[in-house]
């Protein structure tokens, strides 16, 4: 069975939400339902004429209707413009101890275009335990590239202590590269 939904977002947390809902207390005529976040719904309402089960849903669909805006939804990535910047950014990371993930890609690269707003929709995952950078390496001196050790366009590497740890070359599909990398940033946490 399919269902058609204008966001597919709000269809899913609208079906998990409803998984996860849970039943507290239950009486004769009316029971507390408890949201995770711990928002009660149905208090008093009569069992026997179904008017918890309409405004539980009513409630449902609204907290499905409106996203989380605590959590930004991408994080722009900041580029890094030549060795010293690098470096800075290196020595400011290692004091944090902080990984960081850094894109080698080129702006005549198609897949390193396609593939950055991946990156930053994964930054936002992460953003609070590690930064992510770019380098274009049109835009920068070749020395630079040269200590990236980069062979390939895109290269997402992640650095820890001012060293590089891991890298994903980013030749195959962009779905699969951000699954590589999601799993290269587990690792090292």
């Amino acid at each position: 069975m399919s269902i058609l939904s204008p966001n597919s977002h709000i269809l899913y947390r609208e079906i998990y939400q409803k998984e996860t809902q849970q039943q507290l207390w239950s009486s004769g005529n009316g029971s507390i339902w408890v949201k995770p976040n711990g928002l009660e719904l149905g208090l008093g309402l009569d069992r026997s004429r179904n008017e918890w089960r309409k405004r539980a849903k009513r409630d449902l669909r609204s907290w499905a209707f409106w996203p989380e805006l605590s959590k930004p939804s991408s994080v722009e990535m900041e580029p890094i413009q030549d060795s010293e910047h690098f470096d800075r950014i290196l020595e400011s990371a290692k004091e944090l101890s902080q990984p960081l993930l850094v894109d080698w890609m080129a702006t005549w690269c198609r897949k390193c275009i396609f593939l950055k707003p991946k990156l930053e929709k994964l930054a936002a995952e992460f953003d609070t335990k590690m930064k992510f950078y770019y380098v274009d390496v049109n835009n920068v001196p070749q020395s630079l590239v040269k200590r990236g050790n980069v062979s390939k366009m895109p290269t997402i590497q992640l650095w820890k202590d001012g060293e590089m740890k891991a890298e994903v070359i980013g030749g195959h599909k962009a779905w699969l590269v951000i699954e590589e990398v999601r799993q290269m940033i587990h690792n090292f946490e």
